[in-house]
């Protein structure tokens, strides 16, 4: 099965239908009778809750409405998608679904094709976002954000008048920056890497169904907008217009007759979910940088160095250039965190990690593979150059006090290591035989009594 879909409904008939409908889709269907057994089973262990939820507003012991608004409320469900399924055309009826948090709202009955698009649609974007669900149902996600910032929405229409009439509808309803775009222009935003649009707003007008999904599709490919919203206006003629439009990747598709008021509510969710998603996408990236790169000094860490030294040796064995490995470790360091507190040693840390930082070259490597040990990886050099940069680190080093917070001045040294390969004397030698020719000569250096280099030579 793709996906548990939740069907609420207490219309035996309804569930039936629905339930045929979907596992012929290959989907999970599960059913509740009325509001209570839906929340019970949208606040389930995480392994059986829902992915989606197909909700009649018409239930036996509760509005649907106020199902969606304790959806919403509570964090083991707000991600929930929900469509609403009604028989009511009232646009106050759909205008209060949706600000009590539907993701759509389906006038019954529904379109096979539209109500499949739309579910697929949304399970989507659902999985786009699993890991955050992941890590909400272990508490170590953020909470839900109470203030939301203002966004930018861009109208995009062929004709001007048209873009000046919705923004003018819209601005006394949002507090959100509106844009009118033409269709060049919102090409030319998507090409140019700028993207500031949060949400796309596309009214067919002159360009027709045809000309609105290809700039949908022309937004959704591009770097720099395929994260954006994208709602499409007046593609509702036909159910299988829209239901293409979803399947193309649209995130709402809104009819031409929609109530200012209902459009406003539904572009202000599609921000909030695109804001949610660039939150999450942000959170990611940070979890992959601490991965490789230590917090507390900024260089990176033994789990970037290692395939980073075995590539650099790769690229020197292919063009017959020598390397230099370095080996690095501050001299009498465990005497800094016993006299002065760890927070002191934390900064000498810090400290020398930017003194061997600014002196070495823009392509070298440099890592902090342990307490008090750091990795440096010179491509194209010899041991010329390794020694000269070798003692320019240790003089950087030792010049200047290091100044703790206490106020003391404290003077701290290093011990290096160095090994070099240079495959030119016949086959490359082994990467982990380089970084023990290093390991040694550090030793080395430990026992003639420390601030000084020590150099080793592996040469095949």
């Amino acid at each position: 099965m793709s996906g548990r879909i939740l069907i609420v409904d207490d219309v035996a008939t309804n569930r039936i239908v629905y339930r045929a409908r979907l596992a012929a889709a290959f989907y999970e269907p599960i059913l509740a009778v009325d509001g209570q057994g839906c929340l019970t089973s949208a606040f389930a262990a995480p392994d059986v809750r829902p992915d989606l939820i197909l909700l009649d507003l018409s239930l036996p012991d509760m509005p649907g409405n106020e199902v969606l608004r304790r959806l919403r409320a509570d964090p083991r469900s707000r991600d929930i998608p929900v469509i609403v399924l009604t028989a009511s055309q009232d646009p106050g009826s759909r205008l209060a679904a949706f600000s009590a948090g539907a993701d759509d709202v389906i006038i019954k009955p529904a379109s096979d094709r539209l109500l499949l698009a739309r579910v697929r649609n949304l399970m989507r974007s659902r999985a786009e976002f699993s890991e955050e669900s992941g890590l909400s149902a272990n508490g170590f996600a953020e909470p839900a954000m109470t203030f939301d910032p203002p966004g930018t929405l861009a109208v995009v229409s062929a004709r001007p008048e048209t873009g000046r009439e919705l923004q003018g509808a819209l601005a006394a309803l949002l507090r959100d920056r509106l844009v009118v775009l033409s269709r060049t222009q919102a090409l030319a935003e998507a090409a140019s890497g700028a993207g500031g649009a949060d949400v796309f707003l596309v009214a067919e007008d002159d360009i027709g169904a045809d000309g609105a999904l290809r700039l949908l599709s022309e937004l959704k490919s591009h770097q720099a907008t395929r994260h954006a919203a994208v709602c499409l206006l007046d593609l509702t003629s036909t159910p299988e217009a829209a239901a293409m439009a979803f399947d193309l990747g649209a995130d709402d598709v809104a009819g031409p007759d929609v109530p200012a008021a209902e459009l406003a509510v539904r572009l202000r969710s599609l921000i909030r979910r695109k804001r949610c998603g660039d939150r999450q996408r942000a959170r990611m990236q940070d979890s992959l940088r601490l991965a490789l790169v230590d917090p507390l000094t900024g260089l990176y860490n033994r789990r970037y160095a290692a395939p980073q030294l075995a590539a650099i040796a790769a690229r020197a064995a292919e063009t017959a250039s020598p390397y230099a490995v370095m080996v690095v470790d501050l001299d009498r360091f465990k005497r800094v965190n016993d006299q002065h507190g760890h927070a002191a040693g934390d900064g000498v840390l810090v400290e020398v990690a930017r003194r061997l930082t600014a002196n070495l070259r823009e392509g070298d490597l440099l890592a902090r593979i342990g307490g008090e040990e750091f990795l440096v990886v010179l491509p194209d050099s010899n041991m010329a150059i390794a020694r000269r940069v070798a003692e320019r680190l240790c003089e950087a080093v030792e010049e200047r006090p290091i100044r703790l917070p206490s106020g003391q001045a404290l003077t701290v040294t290093v011990s290096i290591g160095v090994a070099v390969s240079d495959s030119r004397a016949g086959l490359p030698v082994p990467v982990d035989t380089v970084v023990e020719q290093a390991d040694l000569a550090l030793l080395d250096s430990k026992g003639s009594g420390r601030n000084q280099v020590t150099f080793r030579l592996s040469a095949a």
